[in-house]
């Protein structure tokens, strides 16, 4: 049998040992940085308004808010990283992806910390949105590579339960954080100096977690993937049949991948699917989280009281992936999209409709769960659905369209708040739901229990 059919089933064949949810919870932690970060585009923007480099009004980047422009820088770094940057993994490892990428946009962040202008907090958040685009692609990729079949539902929601967790500690530093100073040194500062504890994580990916055998074998390097997967079963107390006959060390000859191979058959159709809900899950998702306070305060609510209530909210990401640990794997990943954004565009309305404090909690804390169950199953999704010598490549490709919605999203909810309020907002955030749910339910095809082999086409 060939090199790549006997990596993959010998690894669709592991046990899901506590060696193998290690591999899984070290990526986690690196990933939840980038959580962490993603958060603070948020949260840190009354600290930038409260020192005067952030101003109320119209202000930015064509004239909207700086707190539009700024999620813009975000997310335009976020998609120049992952469209143009994210391939390099598939050229040149997803260890070497994740821990690199790592580096860069905590140093980015750091320097971040330390500008006085708006214009230069949105250039280096721009340069650290470049390392945060291409890391998560990386990861789903890695853990997508590296657990069997069975669990892959579960391997996912794992990880986002541990990089979600990143998004209420970013919204309790913040809560503690933004209104005062430590040190004589704003609280934003040094909220954007925490992704700094990164950087032994980085010491640590790459002393414990090894390189993808599905990817050396993607690159022609059948000795060290065979030796990979060896050194994977070892440690997790699982030997190949013995009956099982020796692999032939041929393949066919590396080839040089381009987006055109993934926007033509048999890639085209699944293609456009994942365009078409990352674009849009982005609006939705995006347009939720990053505006929380600010939909807060257009309801009257202060600055301090807006940050606690979105702290209760944000207590809700890590706990969605958590309680689907358990289901991941029993439904079709597809149908789970579809549900959960079901659920987002019903909640979302709810919540538009609300004033008083409790109910906007508990309706932002439902609202929370689905988006973040809709999250961990559409990352599973998108990394199952290329072959590994072109994943982060694919991957990127069409998770960039979530960075562009996202971005240019920041600016039409600036403008919808202020001309139509909160109601018209969710009410753009809920069409586009629906068009998530039409485009996976009618274009996406099955993984639950297929090999990656075998989902490659």
């Amino acid at each position: 049998m060939s090199v790549i059919a006997e990596v993959g089933d010998r690894l669709d064949r592991l046990p899901a040992t506590p060696y193998l949810w290690h591999l899984v919870v070290l990526l986690s932690i690196g990933g939840s940085f980038e959580m962490f970060e993603l958060a603070m585009t948020a949260s840190i923007s009354p600290g930038l308004l409260r020192d005067g480099i952030f101003h109320e009004g119209v202000t930015g980047l064509f004239g909207l808010s700086d707190q539009a422009t700024f999620a813009a820088a975000t997310f335009g770094g976020l998609l120049i990283g992952t469209a143009c940057l994210a391939w390099l993994t598939d050229r040149w490892g997803r260890r070497n992806g994740v821990t690199y990428a790592l580096v860069w946009y905590v140093v980015a962040t750091a320097v971040m910390a330390a500008q006085h202008s708006a214009a230069s907090v949105d250039a280096w958040r721009f340069v650290a949105g470049l390392g945060l685009g291409v890391q998560l692609v990386t990861i789903d990729s890695y853990i997508s590579e590296l657990v069997p079949k069975s669990v892959r539902g579960r391997a996912f929601a794992v990880n986002q339960a541990i990089q979600l967790s990143a998004v209420p500690v970013a919204a309790l530093v913040s809560w503690l954080l933004i209104p005062r100073d430590l040190l004589g040194v704003s609280g934003w500062r040094w909220i954007s100096c925490i992704p700094l504890l990164g950087l032994p994580v980085v010491w640590w990916i790459r002393r414990v977690v090894p390189e993808s055998p599905r990817w050396l074998v993607s690159r022609g390097r059948y000795a060290d993937a065979l030796a990979a997967t060896t050194a994977l079963e070892t440690r997790s107390a699982s030997a190949l049949d013995p009956e099982r006959p020796p692999a032939v060390a041929v393949q066919p000859a590396v080839t040089t991948t381009t987006l055109r191979e993934i926007v033509s058959p048999p890639y085209r159709r699944r293609t456009i699917m994942l365009i078409l809900l990352n674009a849009f899950q982005a609006i939705g998702f995006f347009g939720f989280s990053n505006w929380l306070p600010a939909l807060l305060a257009s309801r009257g609510l202060t600055i301090v009281d807006s940050l606690q209530y979105t702290m209760f909210i944000a207590l809700a990401y890590p706990l969605a992936p958590l309680l689907c640990v358990r289901l991941a794997d029993r439904f079709e990943r597809k149908w789970q999209i579809v549900a959960a954004a079901a659920g987002s565009l019903t909640c979302g309305l709810v919540f538009a409709s609300q004033s008083r404090p409790a109910a906007l909690v508990a309706w932002g804390v439902a609202l929370t769960l689905c988006n973040m169950t809709l999250s961990y199953a559409y990352h599973a999704y998108q990394s199952e659905l290329y072959p590994t010598r072109l994943r982060a490549r694919a991957v990127g490709f069409t998770y960039s369209f979530s960075r562009l919605a996202a971005m240019v999203s920041g600016f039409a909810i600036a403008v919808l708040l202020h001309r139509s309020g909160t109601t018209a907002v969710f009410a753009l955030l809920s069409s586009c739901m629906l068009i998530v749910i039409l485009s996976v339910a009618l274009l996406g095809p099955r993984t639950r229990g297929i090999a990656l082999e075998q989902l490659a086409g």
